[in-house]
């Protein structure tokens, strides 16, 4: 390769790489996971956060150099002591406007699991439990409320949160 090829070679990946750090900086997207998580019973686990009002599927942010699947399980422990031990499976990417303009949630739902204990009370959750999708807690938001019809086949899966 002589020194002008090098040179241009060198010009393109500075290029490509400015522009790349550009478009991150200027036109990021955030990315969460939610676990619909169904027991024996057909329950669905729900927590409630101490720093938001109402009832939610755990999730949360997928960080840096993180998997979707290795986000989800992370936040399925942290926030309900459950291990998954089966596929979870995708159901949608939702636009979730309501965070931010560039806010997208990966919902899987989550049928094979262990929980190693019930799910004490800590800084981040208050409270944490199954729910027959018929008798959800007050408060229950109602993008969690439209996954949960969505899953129970009882709504088309939308685009938006």
């Amino acid at each position: 390769m002589n020194g002008a090829a090098r040179q241009k070679s060198l010009f393109e990946r500075l290029r490509h790489f400015a522009f790349h750090k550009y478009f991150l900086l200027t036109r990021g997207l955030t990315l969460g996971v939610r676990g619909l998580v169904l027991d024996e019973a057909g329950r669905v686990f729900l927590i409630r956060h101490t720093y938001v009002r109402g009832w939610h599927l755990p999730g949360g942010g997928v960080e840096i150099g993180e998997t979707l699947l290795e986000a989800l399980e992370r936040e399925l422990m942290e926030e309900g002591n459950i291990e998954i031990i089966g596929a979870a499976r995708l159901i949608g990417v939702y636009f979730n406007g309501h965070a931010s303009r560039r806010d997208h949630v990966a919902v899987f739902v989550i049928r094979d699991f262990r929980r190693s204990a019930p799910k004490a009370p800590d800084r981040e959750i208050a409270e944490a439990g199954f729910f027959a999708p018929d008798a959800l807690p007050e408060g229950t938001t109602e993008g969690t409320r439209a996954r949960i019809l969505e899953v129970m086949g009882q709504a088309p899966v939308a685009a938006d949160w």
